[in-house]
């Protein structure tokens, strides 16, 4: 092989990524592999110094409390460690300026992290962007139940709920959000900024059909039912307020963390957080059957085809809202692979006459 034009260079092994790379010049340049990572590195620990400053100025520390849930040893309690918590009380009527002013807000979190949390004589530090799991054995008790969470020399308590599946549960649902519960319009970028920066948390629109389909599922807390989404985890508590005023059936939810970490800018892809959510949650439920119910508009049918194919047998029905323009052509094959593992497949716009479908394919009695 003759040495690379003028102006190229080669790396000196195919398919490897080295710090430098030598020219046919006999010069030798960064590859941009390094570059950025140097610049990622950069990035990096910058923030973690500019974080580690601020979190000194910061005298009282608050608890965000996220919904946890359970596994067959584990209370997972999960929340989050901040300078403050960014609450609103939004009106209807207010500005779209303002609702925007007020999203942005939610963004702009003081994260704490080496900090101490407990619950039940059980410990755990919070992480760089100020998450924490708490671990807790686990006992008899199903259902809801509300553990209180203290920081380690602080006074006060925040309660973290944990969903526990109970132990005549038919089956599990894992449900998407955006486009799927909620009218977000995620196939469309524009639409997708628009509306969630615009609207609060009194008129970000639910689909008609979704409270009574998922309680129908869910079959009066039968059936635990758990959300998954990459929204990131500073809606968590917008997301709760829109599922209690629509009446849609609470769950712990499974949102992204968007922050860096040492190795990656963005922590985790669409597809790779919610396929892992997914694996965690069919661990924490081994005996479970599974429903997924997601859309069309922003690769469910692919994450779900994937799911499929990881856990033969566990997944029973998959259940995709088409919004928008409806699915594309890989999307449709991505489906068609789904109903080939046996699997009940149901799309249309809305979730009209599914319930009972679900019902029979699982041999149960949800809604009934």
């Amino acid at each position: 092989m003759g040495p690379a034009p003028a102006g190229l260079c080669k790396p000196a092994s195919p398919g490897v990524f080295v710090e430098r790379v030598k020219c046919h010049t006999g010069a030798y340049v960064v590859s941009k592999g390094r570059i950025m990572a140097v610049i990622h590195r950069i990035a990096f620990w910058s923030e973690r110094t500019w974080d580690r400053w601020r979190a000194r100025r910061i005298r009282k520390k608050v608890i965000a409390p996220y919904i946890g849930y359970a596994d067959p040893e584990h209370l997972v309690v999960r929340g989050r460690v901040l300078g403050s918590l960014r609450r609103h009380r939004p009106d209807p009527s207010q500005s779209l300026w303002l609702n925007f002013r007020q999203m942005v807000s939610l963004f702009l979190t003081d994260e704490v992290a080496d900090v101490e949390v407990a619950a039940g004589g059980v410990t755990a530090i919070s992480g760089q962007e100020g998450y924490f799991t708490l671990l807790l054995p686990r006992d008899a008790r199903e259902g809801w139940v509300n553990v209180d969470v203290t920081i380690t020399g602080q006074e006060g308590v925040a309660v973290c709920p944990v969903l526990i599946a109970r132990g005549n549960a038919k089956f599990a649902v894992v449900s998407d959000i955006d486009d799927t519960m909620m009218q977000t319009g995620a196939y469309s970028i524009a639409r997708n900024l628009w509306t969630s920066l615009t609207g609060n948390a009194l008129t970000r629109k639910v689909f008609e059909d979704a409270p009574p389909f998922m309680e129908t599922l869910s079959d009066g807390g039968r059936n635990p039912v758990y959300y998954v989404s990459s929204s990131p985890w500073n809606l968590h508590y917008f997301l709760r307020r829109i599922f209690e005023r629509a009446g849609l059936v609470p769950g712990p939810k499974f949102l992204r963390d968007l922050g860096m970490s040492e190795t990656k800018f963005i922590t985790g892809t669409h597809g790779d957080h919610k396929g892992d959510s997914i694996d965690v949650l069919f661990a924490a439920n081994p005996t479970l059957p599974y429903v997924l119910v997601g859309d069309t508009g922003q690769h469910d049918a692919f994450v779900y085809r994937d799911a499929v194919l990881r856990h033969p047998g566990r997944i029973r029905a998959v259940v995709l809202r088409e919004p928008g323009p409806g699915p594309d052509a890989e999307s449709l094959r991505a489906m068609e692979e789904i109903a080939a593992q046996g699997v009940l497949l149901l799309h249309a716009p809305s979730f009209g006459g599914f319930a009972p479908r679900i019902r029979d394919a699982l041999g149960a009695t949800a809604g009934s």
